[in-house]
């Protein structure tokens, strides 16, 4: 098992600030051999760092080159004079028997004030839950939300959107600056972090319970459950983090909620099995989701890529398996329009909306269903 760390002192704590609301800090730090590195510090563990503070770095991802983004991770602070934050409530553990195991206050224990919210046997109550596979589906989701809600007739209810992140991708809450941008903007009714995953404004010990307080004690109307940056794949059929999208239908199904598959598609991804329907969505659907879904998919001007788009359907009987809803793809235009407030950026694989249109149609297709759904109560196709 390759762990790889490096000690380092910290030449500049405050050039590289994160979003407002971001509970990490981007230090520069130099390194034994001189060379200065970008680290994330995680500030939900420890206090801010300051210039001269002597570091231990975590640089594994970064010298293997896994894309996270230029940075290393703060694995400890070796000054003694740096103390860890004082111990809060709770009582259940998350990295269980790692070094860095924690105790949060998860929202199903007793000390917890939402204990007797989640003891009793409770259902979704038809909640629509949106569920997704890569981490940059969620800012987009939120937009297209808003932008629909913004254009419903006068006196419609607000719309109360709750993210919840799994344990597939990055663990700590705090690395999403998407999720900071939201809660900055206040597009969120709040977050929950369930398994190993941490940070969010509920934690919890498992999806059922997430799911559960995300409708019972957030209040949510719709939920959007998507891992946190960082998704692992290996060139395998089954060997990528995305599968839990189908473990999570099954989920929200025995929960009595609406579970609305948010397919990942492109036309501009060079790699052969992410061209059209990624085939981790195909897989997942077909062989990890024992429960049927909503799967909206966009009617692209192209014929040629419809015609792609259901030659894949047929061929994992995605069709049969679920209820495939061909959606009215939005004009590029309306995508601006919708991403416009949000006031960042928003990539997928390192492209934009005008790089790959498909994408942001099909995030925007699932959220448009499961907008309907949360208004009529049913799960209508388009005309």
């Amino acid at each position: 098992m390759g762990l790889m760390m490096k000690k380092g002192v910290v030449t500049d704590a405050d050039g590289h600030e994160a979003l407002p609301d971001a509970k990490i800090q981007i230090v520069e730090v130099r390194q034994p051999d001189g060379v200065t590195a970008r680290a994330i510090h995680d500030l939900s563990v420890f206090p801010r760092l300051a210039v001269g503070d002597t570091v231990l770095m975590n640089t594994t991802a970064e010298e293997l080159q896994l894309g996270t983004g230029g940075y290393h991770f703060i694995h400890a602070v070796l000054e003694p004079s740096m103390e860890a934050a004082e111990p809060g409530p709770g009582h259940i553990m998350k990295l269980r028997y790692t070094s860095l195991q924690r105790a949060v206050l998860a929202a199903e224990e007793p000390d917890s004030p939402h204990h007797e919210t989640l003891a009793g046997r409770r259902t979704l109550e038809g909640m629509p839950v949106l569920l997704g596979e890569l981490h940059s589906m969620l800012p987009v989701a939120v937009c297209w939300l808003r932008h629909l809600a913004n254009q419903a007739q006068p006196g419609t209810k607000e719309l109360r959107i709750a993210y919840i992140m799994t344990d597939g991708g990055a663990l700590p809450l705090s690395i999403s600056l998407h999720a900071a941008r939201l809660c900055g903007l206040g597009w969120l009714a709040g977050t929950i972090t369930y398994g190993h995953a941490y940070g969010g404004d509920l934690e919890a010990v498992n999806k059922y319970t997430a799911l559960l307080a995300a409708r019972h004690i957030l209040q949510a109307d719709i939920a959007i459950v998507i891992m946190g940056p960082g998704i692992v794949g290996t060139d395998t059929v089954y060997g990528y983090s995305g599968m839990e999208v189908g473990e999570l239908i099954n989920a929200v199904h025995a929960l009595g909620g609406t579970p609305v598959a948010i397919p990942r598609i492109s036309f501009a991804d060079p790699r052969e099995q992410h061209r059209g329907i990624s085939r981790h969505t195909l897989t997942a659907l077909a062989v990890a989701a024992l429960a049927p879904c909503s799967l909206p998919l966009p009617l692209l001007r192209d014929p040629g890529k419809i015609m792609l788009l259901k030659r894949q359907m047929q061929q994992y009987e995605l069709d049969r398996l679920h209820r495939v809803r061909w959606t009215e793809a939005p004009s590029v235009d309306e995508l601006d329009a919708a991403l416009e407030l949000y006031g960042r950026p928003v990539t997928s694989m390192g492209r934009g909306l005008h790089e790959d249109p498909s994408f942001f149609a099909g995030v925007c297709g699932a959220a448009s269903v499961a907008y309907r759904q949360c208004l009529y109560g049913q799960d209508r196709q388009d005309e």
